[in-house]
């Protein structure tokens, strides 16, 4: 909790802020704001504002700042009018995006959570769906399929993919998702975990098969194996075999 009074002042990038605890009264063009919890507020980039507690208790807050091009210039105009939005799920999804962040390793998830972000913001603020880009084609999802397989092993950004295959990152997921019922980053997690598993096997260290597999370090593959295979890398080795019980809705 911070009882901290910000001054008027402004951000090159997109300001995207929910409460966690008490309530923050700011001005945005000669407007008063309250933000709590429960909401959402996008402050536009280039606008000044300020913030300050709107009780003696103070506030809690957590902050995303977006990139420009994350959303059009063109909706400024719209988030100083409407800086405060009431939605639940935009809000759980950036609470999910701030945890993925704070993993090292989990930055194609983070990408795949912002898409979406993005995507819903611009229908908040234009009042009417952002049509998709345009794909090179029906197939897109198989494409990313194979995008992913032949560079699982790689640092690969989900913006990579996206310019790769000329599709707009959140029709990526969304294509991806409805044809294979999974997540690209959870594919993509899949993926590396099939491949670390069998490292193990063959007697690789956990370590050295946490790189070769593609994870940022061994407590990240520790965390998504655990996760998928409800064992540790090490026991995993130790026991020569998966558990029968763990293999059950293991997609691979």
């Amino acid at each position: 909790m911070t009882s901290h009074v910000y001054p008027m002042h402004a951000h090159e990038a997109w300001t995207l802020l929910i409460v966690d605890d008490g309530m923050i009264r700011y001005d945005l063009h000669g407007h008063e704001h309250g933000a709590k919890d429960g909401l959402v507020t996008l402050l536009p980039p280039q606008v000044p504002h300020n913030g300050r507690a709107a009780t003696s208790a103070g506030f809690g807050k957590r902050v995303l700042y977006l990139d420009q091009s994350t959303l059009p210039a063109i909706l400024i105009g719209h988030a100083v009018d409407q800086p405060v939005l009431s939605d639940a799920l935009l809000r759980q999804r950036i609470s999910q995006l701030h945890r993925a962040v704070d993993q090292p390793g989990e930055e194609f998830e983070a990408e795949n959570r912002l898409a979406f972000i993005a995507e819903r913001l611009r229908w908040h603020l234009s009042k009417r769906h952002v049509p998709d880009a345009p794909t090179a084609g029906a197939s897109v999802a198989g494409e990313l399929r194979d995008l992913i397989d032949s560079r699982f092993r790689e640092s690969m950004t989900l913006r990579e993919a996206a310019d790769a295959l000329h599709a707009h990152p959140a029709h990526l997921v969304r294509a991806f998702s409805r044809a294979f019922g999974i997540s690209p980053h959870q594919y993509m997690t899949s993926r590396r975990i099939d491949l670390a598993r069998r490292l193990l096997l063959d007697g690789v260290p956990p370590a050295l098969a946490a790189a070769q597999a593609g994870f940022y370090d061994q407590p990240h593959l520790n965390r998504h194996f655990r996760h998928i295979l409800g064992t540790s890398p090490g026991r995993y080795a130790r026991s020569g075999l998966p558990p029968a019980a763990t293999q059950r809705g293991y997609w691979s």
